[in-house]
């Protein structure tokens, strides 16, 4: 099965990518029975029609709102009306934050897409559902992979290693968007770590992303260079930096 590796652009504007804006593009595509979609009020004859360019995951799902320009004043308007006055959320990426929002947090991520990565199913690996919620937020909240909530699971499949049935390590899919899956929440419990647990986890996760036609890629935290040489070595390759940022609508009182 032949990878996707034309990184350039998408086909409708050669200065984008898809993967440039995989929040949008993952609530308008495949994971739009997920999404919160703010109204612009505009009749579809008018011009974009009467969806806004504003989106957030369901409360519980992923803790990110999205916005199909984030340089677009009317996109920052739209997010507004969905999300009402004095409400945080966390958006990526975003270069500047206008008026009328206030800046709360922010950091630098790295994107990573798959080029050469062995994928192959891990035997002993278990699909985790609803019911091993409880189990799941546990092994986050001793490895902080990154956001995870009661809902994540429903984003896609996710993969775990148990040992005497204890959940010891998992990884699984977050973002997906039109062609393309993310690999997330990668993560050992610290007690069984240096046994390669995390690698098999992706190389299965991977497998199965790619036996439907998607690529695999990733984020992580610029940061964290333990991981990013883990998944260099696997096969991964770096493609873009981003800002991650943490804003609240300003409400009318502030």
């Amino acid at each position: 099965m032949s990878l996707q590796t034309d990184l350039r652009g998408d086909g409708a504007d050669p200065g984008t990518h898809v993967l440039d804006n995989a929040v949008w593009a993952a609530l308008t595509g495949p994971h739009a029975h997920l999404a919160e979609r703010s109204e612009t009020g505009i009749p579809p004859a008018e011009g974009r029609g009467s969806l806004g360019r504003a989106a957030r995951y369901q409360h519980g799902v992923y803790a990110f709102a999205a916005l199909a320009d984030p340089a677009d004043p009317s996109a920052w308007n739209d997010l507004r009306t969905l999300v009402g006055p004095g409400t945080t959320v966390r958006i990526k990426p975003v270069d500047r934050v206008p008026d009328g929002w206030r800046l709360e947090g922010s950091g630098e991520g790295v994107q990573l897409v798959d080029v050469a990565l062995r994928a192959e199913p891990a035997p002993e690996a278990v699909r985790l559902g609803p019911a091993d919620v409880p189990e799941i937020l546990g092994l986050v909240a001793r490895t902080r992979p990154g956001p995870f909530l009661e809902r994540t699971v429903e984003m896609g499949t996710y993969l775990g290693i148990r040992q005497q049935g204890r959940l010891i390590a998992m990884a699984g899919e977050r973002l997906r968007l039109p062609g393309w899956t993310e690999i997330s929440a990668v993560c050992t419990d610290p007690d069984h770590r240096g046994r390669g647990l995390a690698t098999r986890l992706v190389r299965a996760v991977a497998w199965a992303i790619r036996e439907r036609g998607d690529t695999p890629f990733l984020h992580a935290a610029a940061d964290n260079t333990r991981a990013i040489r883990l998944y260099e070595s696997i096969g991964f390759v770096l493609r873009r930096r981003n800002r991650i940022v943490r804003v609240r609508s300003v409400g009318t009182n502030e």
